[in-house]
């Protein structure tokens, strides 16, 4: 029996054991963006080090941040043969609305074929599939095929704000042929698929005031302008009524997509029928001119994320409100720098600001760019080839919607690419309630990862670097 078979044996074996990983990881509420939960935070990074250290890693270390602490750990012992940087992220979105789940988020529950709790999708079970992995090589042959770095961070779900510094700060230890990530996700579970664009992210949160306090909306009604009605002129200016974002410069840099890149797009097997059945929805809506994948992929987005202001309790309060609050997201594709939309945008607000008002606009003091994989990147043709054998099919290759800040700090401080190889899949409801993850995703991730691994060992030496630097 060979070594890759060996280790495929050992993972197979191990099915249950990897779901109580999971069960137990994922109980830990390590929410970032609440204050409240820090102390969660570190008790999930600290159960990440400990398994880890389980997995058979000699080298596992904390590395303090400005904010919550990332996780390293390194097996260096394959002289000559490449070396790869696993990424993923510890911390996890906010379950709120809590009322909406039918299981407790932070107590994982296992129904059919599916764990069900927050971070189970979004990034605790595709993290722990390449610990797993590792575990079992180091287990079964007492050696990686390869050289691997591993950083997990505790701050994705919050615009990794700290990780640019930390990588330039640690790049030498970090330096690697590139990047896998297990952060990310698949198309669809039917279909294999392989990302290899991420859209870009620039955030903005406004407010608008009117008088200094509230206001009785009797006596002060009609008197006085409302900074709710104002704020609903403000964000019904942002769109066209066909859809296209008003702001002016929003489009700069913005490049139309060829005629065989639409067309590769349009043979991929969706529908919006599928797709409204996936969502809910009663029918799609977007720019004009543009498919609903092109929509999510190709096109660059300005959504409001959250709006509030007055009284939103049970029952009547007649109140004047003295503000009103609107949360902004816009996701970016190549040529928009996020650095400068979050001021286009302020400046459109500006120009329409209705009278009576007044406006204070926060940008969030993070961003990214759109990123592509080149095409000829080793680690992508590894990862197709790796696909093909797992599911008995090529993957599609698509784009992803969302945004992974770190993947321009990784190409800007560190020099490399990165390869989405993640086995969640995009209808988990992630960041939603009801976030789940399906079991059989666990042991197909593990297959994948363990002969990635074994077949990019086979680039060895000078071979995988060049290859690694010499991609188109």
């Amino acid at each position: 029996m060979g070594d890759l078979e060996q280790v495929l044996d050992t993972l197979a074996g191990r099915q249950q054991a990897s779901v109580e990983d999971l069960l137990a990881f994922a109980a830990i509420p390590s929410v970032s963006a609440q204050a409240q939960h820090a102390p969660d935070i570190q008790r999930a990074a600290d159960w990440l080090a400990a398994r880890l250290r389980q997995a058979g890693l000699e080298t596992v270390e904390q590395w303090p941040t400005g904010g919550h602490p990332a996780v390293y750990a390194e097996w260096l012992g394959a002289p000559g043969a490449p070396t790869i940087l696993v990424y993923g992220h510890y911390d996890v979105q906010p379950p709120d609305p809590e009322d909406r789940w039918r299981t407790p988020p932070f107590t994982p529950t296992v129904q059919g074929e599916r764990v069900y709790g927050r971070g189970v999708s979004d990034d605790k079970g595709p993290l722990l599939i390449a610990v797993q992995v590792a575990d079992a090589y180091l287990h079964t042959l007492g050696r990686l095929p390869l050289n691997v770095k591993f950083l997990f961070e505790g701050e994705e779900e919050v615009g990794s704000a700290h990780l640019p510094a930390l990588v330039t700060e640690r790049r030498e230890r970090l330096a690697a042929d590139f990047v896998l990530s297990a952060d990310g996700g698949m198309w669809s579970a039917e279909t294999p698929s392989l990302t290899v664009s991420a859209r870009g992210l620039a955030a903005l949160e406004f407010t608008v005031r009117g008088p200094a306090k509230d206001l009785h909306s009797g006596r002060h009604g009609g008197s006085l302008q409302n900074p709710l009605h104002a704020l609903a002129d403000l964000v019904a200016g942002l769109h066209t009524p066909d859809g296209r974002v008003a702001v002016d410069g929003f489009y700069d840099g913005v490049t139309e997509r060829t005629a065989e890149e639409r067309e590769a797009t349009r043979q991929l097997p969706f529908t919006d029928e599928g797709y409204l059945a996936q969502t809910g929805a009663p029918e799609v809506y977007g720019e004009t001119g543009y498919s609903t994948l092109e929509r999510q992929w190709d096109r660059p987005t300005l959504e409001l994320n959250g709006l509030w202001g007055g009284y939103t309790g049970e029952g009547s309060k007649t109140v004047l409100p003295s503000e009103a609050h609107a949360k902004v997201t816009c996701r970016l594709v190549p040529g928009q720098d996020p650095a400068r939309i979050p001021g286009l945008i302020e400046a459109h607000l500006r120009r329409h600001l209705p009278p009576g008002v007044t406006l204070d606009v926060q940008p969030s003091d993070h961003g990214a760019r759109a990123y592509q994989l080149p095409t000829g990147h080793p680690g992508r043709r590894v990862a197709r080839e790796v696909l093909e054998a797992v599911y008995g099919r090529p993957p599609l290759e698509v784009g992803m919607g969302g945004s992974i800040p770190v993947l321009e700090t990784f190409s800007e401080v560190l020099g490399v690419d990165t390869v989405f190889f993640s086995f969640a899949v995009g209808d988990e409801d992630i960041h939603a309630p009801n976030e789940f993850f399906r079991l059989p995703r666990i042991q197909e991730g593990q297959q994948a990862w363990a002969r990635y691994w074994m077949t990019l060992a086979e680039l060895r030496g000078a071979t995988a670097s060049r290859e690694a630097r010499a991609y188109d």
